[in-house]
């Protein structure tokens, strides 16, 4: 597998986009995106193709499968994080899922589920062993779903994480909080943070990219979040500032 070397620039799309009603749609709209964009890597908000849903959750984990042979299909070179619904067993979860080279090569269950979005009365938490960091043509991954943010021990568990991944559906009264936590995840880890976040009405938005340093780029009147990072700013960084 070739390997990107840590002095690359590498191409990052962050998505800022309303769910539509219609599961279809979400899904052509994510693949036209994904057909066009020349990013290398992509991250989608939490449960971007169908939002919670809970009242059709036999429906919303149904159509998850049959969106994933279409995504597994489309996704070749590109890097594409997203979550999904998915039913294990008798329970449900939200499962984020990284598909690169037409292959699922990561996936996580949410563990820590948002008590006041009634999360845990339909979701099955996930275990917090599966938070593990995770390397794609050299470069070290790991993901936080949304809630799981707010969580210290869980930043620790990513410690010298090159880009930490942060699918989101948070409300629009903490937006604030979203903000300040990801970008003190970035300065205290010194690592790339993206945050794709849900553009729905009641959603913050905040979507972002951001270094080492804590430097966020930000709009929340754009769908789509592209930027080129330099890899070598984590290096930089820690090197300036040493931890350790």
């Amino acid at each position: 597998m070739l390997m990107i070397s840590k002095n690359k620039s590498l191409s990052v799309v962050s998505l800022q986009l309303k769910t539509e009603k219609s599961y279809q749609e979400n899904l052509e709209k994510l693949l036209s995106i994904l057909k066009i964009t020349k990013a290398e890597l992509i991250v989608a908000p939490e449960l971007c193709l169908t939002d919670f849903d809970y009242e059709n959750f036999e429906a919303v984990a149904g159509f998850y499968e049959t969106a994933l042979s279409e995504l597994l299909e489309t996704v070749s070179d590109k890097i594409l994080v997203l979550t999904m619904t998915r039913k294990e067993g008798n329970s449900f979860v939200n499962q984020a899922m990284v598909i690169h080279n037409h292959q699922v090569i990561h996936k996580q269950n949410k563990y820590r589920l948002f008590t006041l979005g009634d999360e845990i009365k339909y979701f099955k938490s996930g275990v917090q062993e599966d938070i593990v960091k995770f390397t794609i043509k050299g470069i070290s991954y790991g993901i936080l779903i949304c809630f799981e943010l707010r969580f210290k021990e869980l930043w620790r568990q990513l410690e010298g994480t090159d880009i930490v991944l942060i699918p989101a559906r948070w409300g629009k009264p903490r937006k604030r909080h979203l903000e300040v936590l990801s970008q003190a995840l970035a300065i205290m880890n010194q690592t790339f943070v993206v945050v794709s976040n849900s553009a729905d009405d009641d959603m913050a938005s905040s979507s972002a990219i951001i270094s080492p340093w804590g430097e966020s780029y930000m709009d929340d009147g754009s769908a789509l979040l592209e930027k080129s990072i330099n890899l070598q700013e984590i290096k930089r960084t820690r090197r300036m500032i040493n931890m350790n």
